[in-house]
């Protein structure tokens, strides 16, 4: 199995997400990573969705999705061809005599504290999957208390997009 970024674009309306996972679901495909946010085009949304096949029942599923009356566009993103990144917030404890080391990890990482307290930071760091778990193995041997993570967020290079040809309303 390989790990492939569908973008999709859709139109924004109630339980269509639902639909869209209930997709893989049925093909008992295991979503690894989702983000939906508004897109640039007032009225629809753009999905990133993760996800760990083979290439021949992706493009079952690809095929369904289009079928889907709400999804206007699905790509999938090639990882030469996109940019792809995610976003934790970690909280790691870091007390006197850990601080400064944690601190140092952090600026090494070019990551930011955003939250400080007497036995904690909360850490913030966007990058590629590989920067974004280096972080953590280093960061892990301090005691990370709690973390929150965001799907991937992908989008094409160059000056192709999603969006070209999309009947803007």
């Amino acid at each position: 199995m390989s790990e492939h970024v569908l973008s999709l674009l859709v139109e924004d309306k109630p339980g269509l997400l639902t639909r869209v996972a209930g997709l893989f679901a049925r093909r008992g495909f295991n979503i690894t990573s989702l983000a939906v946010g508004v897109s640039e085009i007032e009225g629809l949304s753009r999905i990133t969705v993760v996800v760990d096949v083979d290439e021949l029942p992706l493009e079952q599923v690809t095929k369904q999705l289009n079928k889907l009356i709400n999804v206007i566009k699905v790509v999938e993103l090639e990882p030469a061809l996109s940019v792809r990144r995610d976003h934790l917030l970690i909280k790691v404890r870091a007390d006197n005599a850990t601080r400064s080391q944690v601190l140092e990890a952090v600026n090494l990482f070019r990551a930011r504290v955003v939250d400080v307290s007497t036995d904690t930071l909360v850490v913030e760091v966007t990058g590629d999957g590989g920067k974004t778990e280096a972080l953590l193995r280093v960061l892990e041997p301090f005691g990370i208390k709690e973390m929150a993570q965001s799907g991937v967020l992908a989008i094409g290079r160059g000056s192709k997009s999603i969006t070209d040809r999309v009947f803007r309303n």
